[in-house]
């Protein structure tokens, strides 16, 4: 029977830690990472919702190297503000995990 009421309590425990879990990501899905690419010339800001939220582009770069590059230069500085805010987030979660990495988190 003791045994039961430690089972119970630890699924208690596993549903509060995933509630906080949960509002964690809610509360820091809007929250910014700006990541640059060539030089700082193209900059992206990404939310740590995973959402691209602005690309910046230096207008003389543009005018300089041509919209290949340009857009080479989008393409690598979305996907580091991508990876960025994953690891924003990931360190996020760790402070309420403890560091162990959950499954689904």
């Amino acid at each position: 029977m003791n045994f039961r009421g430690g089972m119970n309590e630890m699924m208690r425990q596993a549903a509060r830690l995933q509630r906080k879990i949960e509002e964690t990501k809610e509360s820091l899905k809007d929250r910014e990472v700006v990541a640059t690419a060539i030089g700082d010339k193209v900059k992206a800001t990404v939310t740590l919702g995973r959402k691209v939220s602005r690309i910046e582009i230096d207008p003389e770069f543009l005018k300089a190297e041509g919209i290949e590059l340009a857009l080479d230069g989008v393409a690598a500085a979305v996907n580091a503000g991508l990876a960025d805010a994953e690891k924003a987030m990931e360190a996020e979660l760790a402070k309420i995990t403890g560091g162990v990495k959950l499954p689904g988190t």
